[in-house]
């Protein structure tokens, strides 16, 4: 039997999504507390990898397993052995035939950027920090230049394990709420590093270091040294993962 679940996490304690050796990682919490419910082993793929420190609002996982348990122990069972930085919000049986990673059609990400003059106490570790006034039209118009299918090798990392640097950006919104401003991004998939390294060229384009024309120009050069640096990962979130419908998956909400 394949089941999927969406997972939402404080990725702070953590050194990523991934299974590593000797660090605390979210794959490996989440798989030991289904083991538990399952009474064997048990291994989940996710739709995408987080790194260090990012978080997640719904990420979708699947797994494999012969023991036979009511949704609820899947959900609430295994929530009483995870961490209260890890939480199941939804179970469900799928076909065999669904795949966590490449049955997804999209992924949205968001990041939270506090824009003041002092840091964050409350919200230290869950938005990025940025001290100077930033100019969000400018943002706005410099984004623009990064909608649809392009080569993104200027916002990779040197680590992108992906076969292709061309990736199809389908969103990138800009909005401010006080003194937060918040990115959301919608794309086919995501090199390593790709949003936190928008983000710090948007912030470049912001604070005035460069017009919005820039943007254009360090995507064409394909050259990751002629960005801005890596932001900070506090205020990046894995937000949704976009699949079809006909797998009827229980998105956007918590269990019943």
């Amino acid at each position: 039997m394949r089941i999927a679940l969406g997972v939402e996490y404080d990725g702070s304690p953590y050194s990523g999504w991934q299974s590593q050796p000797d660090v605390p990682n979210i794959q490996d919490t989440l798989q030991a507390a289904l083991s538990g419910i399952a009474g064997g082993s048990v291994s989940v793929i996710a739709a995408g990898r987080t790194d260090a420190g990012v978080h997640a609002l719904e990420q979708v996982v699947h797994f494999d397993t012969v023991a036979e348990r009511p949704l609820s122990a899947w959900v609430r069972g295994t929530n009483a052995l995870l961490p209260s930085s890890i939480a199941v919000l939804w179970a469900q049986p799928v076909p065999d035939e669904f795949h966590a990673r490449f049955s997804a059609q999209a992924r949205s990400y968001r990041y939270q950027l506090i824009n003041r003059p002092v840091r964050t106490a409350s919200q230290h570790g869950k938005a990025g920090w940025f001290h100077a006034p930033l100019d969000v039209g400018q943002m706005r118009e410099a984004a623009q230049h990064l909608l649809g299918e392009h080569d993104f090798s200027a916002f990779r990392a040197s680590e992108c394990q992906a076969k292709t640097p061309v990736k199809n950006l389908a969103q990138l919104d800009i909005r401010k709420d006080g003194d937060v401003i918040v990115f959301d991004l919608t794309a086919n998939a995501f090199l390593h590093h790709m949003v936190r390294n928008i983000v710090g060229c948007l912030v470049y384009v912001g604070k005035g270091k460069h017009p919005p024309e820039w943007m254009k120009e360090i995507l064409e050069s394909r050259n990751r040294n002629q960005a801005a640096p890596t932001f900070a990962p506090d205020g990046l979130y894995l937000r949704n993962i976009t699949y079809d419908a006909k797998w009827e998956l229980r998105q956007g909400g918590s269990f019943q």
